[in-house]
């Protein structure tokens, strides 16, 4: 028996085939090759259109289903994993209006801040468990405000991994992870927030059908299975955000176990039983894949937007081609430190960290005649982990623990400088593993139709790579350069 999981990313989309009796990988694929591009007409935005993302779908899993070489007949379950946050906008004919207005656009962050000081911060950051902030319902009320005609003509609004399971079984559904993170749940009734639908003068007709997360969201159509190669009738029966799908896919369920990514963004993701707000709203507070009124799980998510992407701005623009492995290679010739030089890597839209700031990258103490291409690599990558450590730092004050982290073997923790950084900062032990955001979405559809019983029976051969441990001897050299680097920080935004 298999799994197909999907990852529908904002840089690539990709998809991997798990067999049940082993765990083991049996194919993955990932389209494009290079990252796909980000439409931005004005400063701030950022877009992209949801058709592109279904047609890389079609384009990988007939290739996917190839290569294994298996009984197709065999696919149990397709779960689905997407970018957070964006906004997908559907006639009644099923068909988009307008290109998805993704996670780290920008243009609704003053309409959030309009509603968290008329709305008032203690229903907000009691109720919502967030400020409306930048998050798809202030996204939703641009639209209305500055697109009036494409507001009348909507049916549906949803999320991208709505999108991709409508695409496959012609059914709209949400959950109530997915309505958390668009800051449209209300925690304390348990239900939509008719609150902030009023305020923002939003129909609730809009919502789509809600689901469990672990459940069928609908099966696959005929049409679409000869399209991809695929048996009829498999159930989608998982779809989630893809930090709450990395914790999943990290086997990161209970209070006080935490998982990090470092893709395009970079998050620190912990699981809580309980609430203590940040009053400033710099930390995102979800609804985690398994929360449910009687055993409350949330996600405590800190987010920087500028992970990843700053890597691939600095080998597109400065490093005339190397690879990354080369580029890691490269900054391991510069000391803990950079020598002095300085990178705060918010240049990918605002910033919720720091209170939705939008000031873009900004570099210091660059010396010409000290400062090399090996200096800008391992300062990059420095200020990325310092970035990491301010959320942190964030999320100890709301009552987060932190002695393990775990991560995939991908993107930024493949390198050993930014892995050493983050553990000797932080403190933690890092323990990678091997997995991703399809492998998640495999393990959770898994879950989800029934195929195992429990999460202990889905991570049963759960196999850990590679553990980092803090190194002592760079501990103090790190630790100043992140005072430096966080004294400058708040001298600049």
């Amino acid at each position: 028996m298999y799994l197909l999981g999907l990852d529908i990313g904002s840089s690539s989309i990709k998809a991997s085939l798990l067999q049940v009796s082993d765990g083991a990988i049996i194919a993955q694929n990932f389209e494009p090759k290079n990252e796909m591009d980000i439409l931005a007409h004005r400063h701030g935005w950022a877009e992209q259109n949801p058709e592109l993302w279904w047609d890389y779908v079609k384009l990988i899993v007939p290739k996917l289903i190839e290569n294994a070489q298996i009984d197709k007949s065999l696919i149990a379950a397709i779960g689905i994993s997407y970018q957070m946050h964006g906004l997908v906008l559907v006639d009644k004919n099923k068909q988009v209006l307008r290109p998805s207005i993704i996670w780290c656009d920008s243009r609704a962050s003053e309409i959030g801040k309009e509603a968290f000081n008329n709305l008032g911060s203690d229903y907000c950051l009691e109720t919502l468990l967030n400020s409306p902030g930048n998050f798809t319902a202030s996204k939703l009320k641009w639209v209305k405000d500055n697109e009036p005609e494409v507001y009348e003509r909507i049916y549906k609004i949803m999320l991208p991994g709505d999108f991709i399971a409508m695409k496959l079984t012609n059914k709209i559904t949400c959950t109530v992870s997915g309505l958390s993170e668009g800051v449209f749940w209300d925690f304390k009734a348990n239900k939509i927030s008719k609150t902030l639908l009023n305020h923002y003068g939003l129909k609730e007709s809009l919502i789509p059908e809600i689901h469990d997360t672990f459940s069928s969201h609908g099966t696959i159509t005929n049409d679409i299975a000869n399209q991809l190669g695929l048996p009829q009738g498999i159930p989608v029966s998982f779809k989630s955000g893809d930090q709450p799908n990395n914790a999943l896919s990290l086997n990161v369920l209970k209070p006080g176990e935490v998982a990090a990514t470092a893709g395009t963004s970079g998050v620190i993701y912990g699981v809580v039983d309980d609430i203590k707000p940040d009053l400033s709203s710099r930390v995102n507070v979800f609804a985690h894949v398994n929360h449910n009124v009687g055993q409350p799980r949330y996600g405590v998510l800190a987010c920087i937007n500028g992970t990843g992407i700053l890597n691939a701005w600095i080998r597109k623009n400065i490093t005339q081609g190397l690879s990354y492995s080369e580029m890691n290679a490269l900054a391991e010739t510069v000391e803990v430190g950079s020598n002095g030089l300085q990178v705060f890597p918010f240049g990918n839209g605002a910033e919720r960290i720091l209170e939705d700031a939008n000031n873009g990258c900004t570099w210091k103490h660059l010396n010409f005649n000290i400062h090399n291409k090996a200096h800008v690599l391992r300062a990059a990558q420095e200020g990325i982990v310092f970035s990491f450590q301010y959320g942190i730092d964030i999320m100890k004050s709301m009552g987060l623990k932190l002695d393990v982290i775990k991560a995939g073997n991908n993107n930024m923790f493949q390198s050993r400088i930014f892995k050493e950084t983050l553990a000797t900062l932080s403190g933690a032990q890092i323990e990678i593993y091997d997995t991703d955001g399809a492998i998640g979405a495999a393990i959770g559809s898994g879950l989800g139709a029934g195929v195992y019983k429990s999460s202990d029976e889905a991570f049963s051969r759960f196999k850990k790579l590679e553990t980092i441990q803090p190194n002592k001897a760079i501990q103090s050299k790190i630790k100043e350069a992140y005072r430096n680097w966080e004294k400058e920080l708040k001298k600049t935004y």
